[in-house]
C-alpha cells in the first residue's frame, strides 16, 4: 500500500468571504463582520479542523466602492492579536503591508502577537499598491516606475530589518536579578545598525525576542519577481497555480530562485491558494455559486484557482497537486462561515480517513507545526568549546 504523506492547510480569512456577494448569504449578517465574535469564530472553527494556520488579509487601499461589495475592514494584527488567546494550536498570520508602516512597528506588533499567542505569530509580508500612499502623505503615490521591482526591493529590506529587531535581544537578556537590582543583562542587547537605500534603524527594539525566535513570514507571489523575494525573505510561499501541471513548473522556479538568491536554512514551505465553493454534491455547490454571481451581476473569477465541489473531490483534488510537489494548502473559503465549516467538517475528517491529515496538533508553535527550526540568533556568541 503506498504511503500517504499527510497534507498539510491554512485557511485564508477575508470579510464575509472571497466571493464579493458573500456578505448577503443568509448565514452572514453585514453586520457582524466588524465584531471580535465574528473572528473569534471563524479561528476557532477553524483550529476545530486541526489547520496550521489562518491568514487575515488586509489592505491599506482605498475601499472598493463598487455596489454590492463590503467597505471597509478591521486591522488584521489587532485581530490576530485579539483572538490569540480564545484559540491555542493554529497559527495566526495577519497581512501587514510593508510599504508604508515603518518596520519597527511592524516588528514590535508581530513579536507581541508571538508573546499572547504563545508562539503561534506569523506575518503575511505584502507590498503596497497604487492608491495607497494618499492615506500617508510622505511619499509619492506607487505607480509605474523605471525600476518594477523597486517595491519587493523595499519589502525585502523590512524584511530583513524585522528579521534583525527580533534578534537585538538575545534569549537570555532579561534576568531578574532582585538583589542586584539588575533586569536586564544590557550586553545582550545589541544595536542592529541597519543601513539600506530605503531605511536607517539603529534598534534595538522594545520588545524582548519573540518566543519563536523568529516568527514565520510568508509571501503571496505570483510570479518571478515575488517568487525571488519570497526566496531571499520568506519562511512560506503561497502561489497560485492553475493546474496540476503549473504545480510542478512553479515549484521548480521557485527552487531555482531560492538557488539565485543563495538561500540557506531551511527551505520554503511551498504553499497552493485555491478558492473553495463546497456543498454535499458538486450540483449544489455549483448552484450556490451561480446563485452568489447573479447576487454580484458576473461571474467570480480570482487570481487564484477556483474549485467547485464536494470537500471528498477537493481531498483528491489537493492531493494530486500535492503529487506534483506542492507541500500544503491555503484554502479561501467562498463565503464564510460556510465553506470553512465544509472544510473543517467535510474536508478534514475525508482526509483523515484516509490518514493525509492529522488527528491532533503534533508542536505549540507555528513553526515547528510547520517543520521549521527555531533559528539561533545573529547577535549571540556560542560559549567557547
Amino acid at each position: 500500500m503506498p504511503c500517504v504523506v499527510p497534507l498539510r492547510l491554512g485557511v485564508a480569512l477575508d470579510g464575509a468571504g472571497w466571493h464579493p456577494a458573500a456578505w448577503r448569504e443568509s448565514e452572514t449578517a453585514g453586520r457582524d463582520l466588524f465584531t471580535a465574535d465574528h473572528w473569534t469564530g471563524l479561528a476557532q472553527e477553524a483550529e476545530r479542523g486541526k489547520l496550521d494556520f489562518l491568514t487575515i488579509e488586509d489592505s491599506l487601499g482605498p475601499a472598493p466602492s463598487a455596489p454590492g461589495r463590503v467597505v471597509g475592514r478591521l486591522d488584521a494584527a489587532l485581530i490576530a492579536a485579539r483572538i490569540a488567546p480564545l484559540t491555542s494550536r493554529i497559527g495566526l498570520i495577519p497581512t501587514v503591508t510593508t510599504t508604508h508602516p515603518e518596520p519597527f512597528h511592524i516588528s514590535t506588533a508581530i513579536a507581541t502577537l508571538d508573546y499572547v499567542s504563545s508562539g503561534r505569530g506569523g506575518w503575511r509580508a505584502r507590498t503596497g499598491r497604487p492608491g495607497e500612499a494618499p492615506h500617508f502623505g510622505r511619499r509619492d503615490d506607487l505607480g509605474p516606475g523605471p525600476d518594477p521591482d523597486e517595491r519587493f526591493d523595499e519589502a525585502a529590506d523590512v524584511v530583513e530589518v524585522v528579521r534583525h529587531l527580533w534578534d537585538s535581544w538575545e534569549d537570555g537578556a532579561i534576568i531578574r536579578d532582585a538583589d542586584s537590582g539588575r533586569f536586564l543583562d544590557r550586553h545582550r542587547l545589541h544595536y542592529v545598525d541597519f543601513e539600506s537605500r530605503f531605511f536607517s534603524v539603529k534598534g534595538p527594539s522594545i520588545t524582548p525576542r519573540p518566543p519563536q525566535g523568529q516568527p514565520v513570514v510568508a509571501a503571496l507571489a505570483h510570479a518571478t519577481v515575488p517568487y525571488r523575494f519570497a526566496a531571499r525573505s520568506a519562511d512560506l510561499v503561497l502561489v497560485t497555480p492553475a493546474d496540476e501541471d503549473a504545480c510542478a513548473r512553479i515549484v521548480d522556479e521557485v527552487r531555482a530562485q531560492e538557488s539565485a538568491v543563495g538561500r540557506s536554512g531551511p527551505a520554503l514551505r511551498i504553499f497552493a491558494d485555491l478558492v473553495v465553493f463546497l456543498d454535499d454534491t458538486e450540483a449544489a455547490a455549483a448552484a450556490r455559486k451561480a446563485r452568489l454571481d447573479d447576487l454580484h451581476g458576473d461571474e467570480y473569477s480570482s487570481d487564484a484557482a477556483v474549485f467547485v465541489g464536494t470537500p471528498d473531490q477537493l481531498g483528491r483534488h489537493l492531493q494530486s497537486w500535492q503529487r506534483a510537489g506542492i507541500e500544503g494548502f491555503r484554502l479561501r473559503p467562498g463565503a464564510l462561515p460556510h465553506d470553512l465549516r465544509a472544510i473543517t467538517r467535510g474536508l478534514v475528517p475525508s482526509l483523515q480517513e484516509n490518514d493525509a491529515f492529522r488527528r491532533g496538533y503534533e508542536a505549540r508553535t507555528l513553526r515547528a507545526l510547520l517543520g521549521l527550526p527555531r533559528p539561533a540568533n545573529r547577535y549571540e556568541v556560542a560559549p567557547p568549546g
